[in-house]
């Protein structure tokens, strides 16, 4: 049967992967919830108030903005992913199936956005007070971008190797085209956009480069499950 991502559903559609069946059947199941979800969310809360503190009294807010940039990266990672769901009526390029406390997209849930909310403050923690500082002879920022993205691959191979993370298309697995694909377009973007964001000399400017990877997504989000009606 034939897919037409405009009028039909995708658990309508018979070649749906096993992974896309159980990730749609939970997604955004609100009974799902586990309480460990509101320790997690004070967590973050925290973290954030800290930081705006911080950023009252210094009148730097790169460190925010780094966070926000981070997570808002990812909000466009996983609206894509869900819409490449949509439109092959098969599967995302990777999909989170497994138990978790809130399926927020197929290939998304509440544990990964706390911690996708908290790594570009990570990141941000993680560099010197001087910009010009450099280690391997990468100026810092992008050594780090380059650091933390590997990291988050070597963990994502982890994930996929339990079960826990699927990847169903040849060119996006454990081989070394695809983890380069994973690397540079999975993660280093997150952090080269907060690399960025940090860099621009102006406030307007950073205000405006996260308005718009949040616009992006919500964007997306509006055509995707509002207009189109698809599931993801």
């Amino acid at each position: 049967m034939a897919y037409n991502p405009a009028t039909e559903m995708p658990e309508q559609v018979g070649n749906l992967t096993e992974a896309s069946r159980r990730a749609l059947e939970s997604l955004r199941d609100l009974r799902m919830l586990e309480w460990y979800v509101i320790p997690l969310l004070a967590i973050v809360f925290y973290v954030y108030t800290s930081e705006i503190a911080k950023a009252r009294r210094s009148g730097n807010w790169n460190a925010v903005l780094a966070g926000l940039t981070v997570f808002g990266m990812d909000f466009v990672n996983e609206t894509v992913n869900g819409w490449v769901l949509a439109l092959s009526g098969r599967s995302a390029l990777w999909t989170a199936p497994g138990p978790t406390a809130l399926r927020t997209m197929v290939g998304w849930n509440i544990e990964i956005m706390f911690m996708f909310a908290l790594s570009g403050l990570i990141y941000f923690n993680t560099l010197s007070e001087g910009p010009e500082r450099r280690i391997a002879g990468l100026p810092e920022r992008w050594f780090w971008a380059v650091g933390y993205s590997a990291f988050c691959v070597f963990v994502e191979v982890l994930l996929n190797m339990g079960g826990h993370l699927v990847w169903e298309y040849p060119f996006w697995n454990r081989s070394f085209a695809g983890v380069w694909l994973i690397f540079f377009f999975g993660y280093f973007h997150f952090y080269a956009a907060a690399a960025l964001v940090i860099a621009a000399k102006r406030l307007r400017t950073k205000l405006v480069a996260i308005g718009s990877m949040y616009g992006l997504a919500i964007v997306l989000n509006v055509v995707g499950l509002g207009v189109m009606g698809w599931k993801y």
